[in-house]
């Protein structure tokens, strides 16, 4: 049998395909702002290094004429504004072993110490998407509570979150992030509480709390400071990650085996022509909060 160049020569049972595929499996239901409902995953292209750049084109809507004769019709040019997603993040988890072989068909990454491992690079990755979201989100005032007002208050924050996309006609499928001490209060609200009569209730995968108001209610604390609430579309971030594969070794301080990966990521606020200003070198002005996204702050009683 022919031995791989990742195979140790005395073995052939070691197989890094093995271990990506059990890392993303574990890696992304621990995913909020990353996830997709919250962040779409469409430009991730072919991603190698840190620097590594995506190239988003976005397609301006023509414009419609009235048709009448002799005039005929006016040819128009499509025109395309381009954005640029850049792979910025590089975070690695490496781990010493004994015996990579006996580890990995001893169940690979389900060790305690892996599991910690990969919620750690979850973390850093959700923290920086949420980041990145709450930063080109739209802020709305402020809401203020009392112990008494908080659920009525907060879920009629999430329906003024509701009206400001459907002014900017947001399409449905919409995600609401909320912090835990606003889902603390939000599920003592009837139409969270009893989200069946209203949506769909039930604790799923990605930190989701309910369905309800055509927004998928999910919680996180990864929350970005200031920020209690963030509601939007997905099509309005985006988040690019890529596993670089596993790497297997000898230590050359220890007498163990090394076994690493790197995690390349990125994301941005995507932009669109007709809710965007688009500059006059075919860019959008990116300093501009995107209005696919709103978040607000709460204004908390004083303990």
């Amino acid at each position: 049998m022919t031995v791989k160049p990742y195979q140790n020569a005395s073995t052939h049972s070691f197989v890094p395909e093995v271990w990506d595929s059990q890392l993303l499996t574990q890696f992304d239901p621990l995913l909020v702002w990353a996830s997709p409902i919250v962040a779409n995953k469409k430009y991730e292209g072919t991603i190698r290094d840190r620097g590594d750049v995506v190239h988003i084109n976005s397609l301006s809507r023509p414009s419609v004429g009235d048709y009448r004769l002799p005039d005929g019709m006016t040819a128009q040019r499509p025109e395309t504004v381009d954005q640029k997603l850049e792979i910025t993040e590089a975070k690695y988890l490496q781990v010493l072993v004994e015996d990579a072989e006996r580890l990995q068909s001893a169940g690979a990454l389900n060790s305690p110490i892996n599991q910690q491992m990969i919620r750690a690079l979850a973390r850093a990755a959700d923290t920086f998407m949420g980041g990145v979201i709450a930063a080109g989100a739209t802020a709305l005032p402020n809401i203020a509570v009392t112990t008494a007002t908080a659920p009525q208050a907060l879920y009629s924050a999430i329906l003024d979150m509701m009206l400001a996309l459907d002014d900017h006609d947001i399409p449905g499928g919409r995600y609401a992030v909320v912090s835990p001490r606003v889902k603390r209060y939000l599920i003592e609200h009837p139409a969270v509480a009893n989200a069946a009569a209203y949506g769909e209730g039930g604790v799923t995968a990605n930190g989701v709390v309910a369905r309800l108001a055509g927004f998928t209610i999910l919680s996180t604390t990864a929350t970005p400071l200031g920020v209690d609430i963030v509601a939007g579309h997905s099509e309005f971030a985006t988040y690019a990650s890529q596993f670089s594969g596993f790497r297997q070794g000898q230590s050359e301080k220890y007498r163990a085996d090394y076994i690493d990966t790197l995690h390349l990521y990125g994301g941005k606020i995507v932009r669109f022509p007709e809710l965007d200003t688009q500059k006059p070198d075919n860019t959008f002005d990116e300093s501009k909060p995107t209005k696919g996204i709103v978040k607000a702050a709460v204004t908390w009683p004083a303990a």
